[in-house]
């Protein structure tokens, strides 16, 4: 098979940057010698995105032409970033340069193919809210069936279409794997999306995942193409490689099937979005894909301390399906990762808000420090208490919890209950219901406000039936349903069962049919029941949160620093990023890992590369809490086991903390006690 080398005075092109100078030895042998099928093993916090750039210059300096070089990216903002490190670098922009997302790159080649891919070269690209509409319609044209409240709604059948596009999955699959209360649709989904693409075809429409799919059929079936750019590509780079799906990584390997200068980056340790249909077997069997194959590894970090290495280093080695790799650190010593023993989850709040406001009169900044955690409703009880002390937060790539959609529903019950005046929640409520919109909520409050807007009970026997369809009085029963049950139970009744009764009544069947991300939505709801176990009313239980809305924003900071805010993040959200402080919640068997992952094999390994992604994120300081009990509604208080991943860890890779109500301190050293 046909292989280009690259000399050293290739193209004549003379030298001007310092590689040798500018570059550790783990990264000056990428730069230089990654010919042929190369997999770079890049640990976190190695510099690979400096090595890919210097790679690239330095083809350019050998004299690649810039047309003969493609590198690909995740996201339109490592594009970026990388274009414009490499003009400053270069001190020129390489025109022809081939670089950007896989996407972007499949748009490309189908304007210029777009004939033979059986568009027009005009083609439109549907954005997300275009192909939720068109697969509306497609829905209109099924039978009865789609038009049942259990059927999911348009979002979700988008998402189950678009994961069974990008895994090479069969509708059937996907919906047994992810979601098994739809499976009985199973022949409608189908049905939808092959009249989606119908539609799609017959409008000269793409969507985003057309444009890898078209892109792949036309390099598999028309050798023409196949044989341009596999032969115009002398040299692919491709970023974050873990992070590939089954159809990147076979252009991947197509595009490279002639001159096999195939450079790929990236870190099995750090593949983690399975949810989204990424393949860790696809960086794992590149080697066997590729016989020939040179492995480099970058395992010099730039980022943490040697000490928070060797804990991440350590829990790694659990893992069976993965490339042996050790970090490195260059940072000097601080100190030993602590892991935090706490009595609850109302303790480890308690905890970590006192010790972000004893780092920050230490010197450090807000925006150092991160609060991360494995579900985003494990940060409930924390958001209180920093409201609590004025600390002010953003959650990160989402929303605070009380604020998110799904809670606010539920608790759209409890305030009509405990007050009927209540406008805002009444219309909220009412338009969760099937057949009911804004306008017939609207049209019942005014109803309700018209017979004196003071008697719910009363209200609720009314007959509303002459000013509502049929389809509005179905949805109208529900929310009857749900009320009278609430008013029986009396103002003073525990909020958590008035928030089941919500869930059992039909909201999380609402719940089900119309979030993509459904389970986790309706964990956040389990966790508010619990959240809300110690409130003796609903009434306290409410007073409370709305109190918490009404702090927000106000700070226990000097009014110049209000805007510095501690961060909150999932760790899904977290990756890629770095603070100086990482402080990881929740460190639970049942909680972190997921329950999903508690049956072993590839699901549990990618929790452990989870829980490696949270420690590698920290620079100088790592705190790994675990709550000894929590409350579930179910069973009660229950005894909170450490994580498996805090069990696998050797004891000289941290210290442990006892907190108590007296305050906390180092287990068995007679340091004095830190009063919470």
């Amino acid at each position: 098979m046909k292989k280009y080398i690259l000399h050293e005075n290739a193209g004549g092109a003379e030298t001007r940057l310092d590689f040798k100078g500018s570059l550790n030895r783990e990264q000056y042998e990428v730069v230089t010698g990654a010919d042929g099928p190369c997999l770079v093993l890049a640990g976190a916090g190695s510099g690979k995105t400096r090595t890919l750039i210097y790679r690239l210059a330095y083809l350019l300096e050998r004299g690649i032409p810039p047309q003969n070089i493609l590198l690909m990216t995740f996201t339109n903002k490592a594009a970026r970033e990388m274009r414009d490190r490499a003009e400053t670098l270069l001190k020129y922009r390489p025109k022809g340069l081939w670089s950007g997302t896989f996407h972007h790159t499949g748009n490309r080649t189908l304007r210029m193919f777009a004939r033979e891919a059986g568009f027009k070269k005009d083609f439109g690209i549907l954005d997300q809210r275009d192909s939720r509409d068109l697969i509306k319609a497609c829905m209109k044209k099924q039978n009865a069936s789609v038009k049942q409240e259990t059927f999911p709604k348009p979002s979700v059948v988008q998402s189950i279409i678009s994961f069974a596009v990008n895994t090479k999955s069969t509708i059937e699959e996907v919906l047994a794997g992810k979601y098994p209360y739809f499976l009985k649709f199973s022949g409608e989904i189908k049905e939808i999306a092959e009249l989606y693409d119908r539609k799609k075809k017959g409008s000269n429409n793409m969507d985003y995942d057309d444009l890898l799919v078209k892109w792949k059929w036309l390099l598999e079936n028309v050798p023409a193409i196949r044989g341009r750019f596999s032969e115009q590509f002398r040299y692919i780079m491709v970023d974050e490689y873990q992070d590939t799906n089954h159809i990147q990584a076979d252009i991947v390997d197509i595009l490279g099937s002639h001159y096999r200068n195939l450079l790929v980056v990236g870190d099995d340790a750090q593949s983690i979005y399975s949810f989204r249909g990424a393949r860790v077997e696809n960086i794992l069997t590149f080697p066997k894909r590729f016989k020939d194959t040179r492995i480099f590894r970058l395992e010099t970090n730039y980022r943490s301390t040697p000490e928070i290495l060797d804990l991440a280093n350590d829990s790694l080695r659990n893992n069976r399906n993965q490339f042996n790799k050790a970090l490195r650190a260059v940072n000097p010593s601080v100190e030993r990762p602590v892991l935090v023993e706490v009595k609850d989850l109302y303790s480890q709040a308690s905890f970590v808000a006192q010790r972000v406001l004893e780092m920050r009169g230490d010197g450090l900044e807000l925006r150092d420090i991160a609060v991360l955690f494995r579900a985003h409703y494990q940060s409930a009880e924390l958001e209180m208490e920093l409201v609590k002390r004025g600390i002010p937060y953003i959650v990160r790539g989402g929303i605070r919890f009380f604020e998110q959609a799904h809670i606010k529903d539920v608790l759209s019950f409890l305030k009509i209950a405990l007050n009927p005046a209540d406008e805002i929640s009444w219309i909220r409520a009412l338009t969760l219901c099937p057949g009911l919109g804004p306008g017939y909520a609207a049209r019942i409050f005014g109803h309700f406000r018209g017979a004196g807007a003071t008697d719910l009970a009363r209200f609720l026997k009314t007959d509303v039936s002459g000013i509502l369809p049929g389809k509005a009085r179905a949805g109208y029963g529900r929310f009857l349903g749900i009320m009278t049950a609430m008013i029986r139970s009396g103002p003073d009744a525990p909020p958590g069962e008035m928030i089941r009764g919500v869930m059992e009544s039909g909201y999380e069947t609402h719940v089900l049919a119309n979030f993509e991300n459904a389970k986790d939505r309706i964990d956040d709801i389990h966790e508010l029941i619990n959240f809300s176990h110690d409130y003796g009313s609903a009434g306290d239980f409410l007073n409370d949160i709305t109190l918490r809305e009404s702090f927000r924003g106000e700070t226990a900071l000097a009014e110049e620093e209000a805007d510095e805010y501690l961060v909150l993040s999932t760790i899904h959200q977290a990756k890629g990023l770095e603070w100086d402080v990482v402080i990881a919640i929740g460190l639970c068997e049942g909680q972190f890992p997921h329950p999903k992952a508690l049956a072993g094999g590839s699901e549990i390994e990618e929790e452990r590369r989870l829980f490696y992604v949270a420690v590698t994120r920290a620079r100088k300081y790592l705190y790994l809490v675990h709550p000894e009990t929590r409350y579930d509604y179910r069973m009660g208080t229950v005894i909170a086991r450490r994580s498996r991943f805090l069990e696998e860890l050797a004891d000289r890779n941290y210290e442990v903390w006892q907190v108590s109500s007296g305050g906390y301190h180092a287990s068995g050293d007679g340091e004095d006690v830190i009063e919470v």
